[in-house]
């Protein structure tokens, strides 16, 4: 019989006869890696480094696998501006779209500078520079970074009003 999931063979005897529904298809499944970022704050100056897109970013890096996301900051920090710090909280996460086929998530943390000297520029970056927080939100920099610096400064200002 037509679409019973029944046959009959030469005898006339019936048997079931197994049907599969196709197993349903999925997209691919999208990997990002995961960038960990500071904000470094000395002295009212936010460090901000120039990369090879000429956009200026906030210093850090990749998370390796199994290390802790803070400790990946201040692994990235000393790495590429040479300064010793402190995680402060968790500011934000988002997805960057970098150019097609190309997309990181970013984590950011505040973070407290214990360094008091310039910061070092590494081979990964162009230049370090120190921003107040107006001359950073008028840099060429992605939307993410300026949330985060604004977002410091802002938890910055809050406690050094304080009594």
């Amino acid at each position: 019989m037509l679409g019973s999931g029944r046959s009959s063979d030469q005898e006339g005897a019936s048997r079931q006869v197994e049907t599969r529904t196709p197993a349903p298809v999925y997209p691919t499944a999208h990997l990002f890696p995961v960038s960990v970022k500071g904000v470094a704050v000395q002295d009212g100056r936010v460090l901000l480094l120039e990369n090879e897109r000429n956009e200026w970013e906030l210093p850090g890096g990749k998370l390796e696998l199994r290390e802790d996301p803070a400790d990946c900051m201040v692994r990235e920090i000393r790495e590429e501006a040479g300064w010793e710090v402190t995680a402060g909280p968790l500011l934000d996460c988002w997805q960057y779209h970098i150019r097609e086929g190309v997309d990181v998530v970013i984590v950011t943390y505040g973070c407290h500078v214990l360094s008091t000297n310039p910061p070092l520029v590494s081979h990964e970056h162009k230049q370090a520079g120190l921003f107040t927080l107006g001359e950073a939100l008028e840099l060429v920099m992605p939307d993410g970074y300026k949330r985060s610096v604004a977002g410091w400064f802002a938890r910055l200002d809050v406690r050094s009003a304080a009594p």
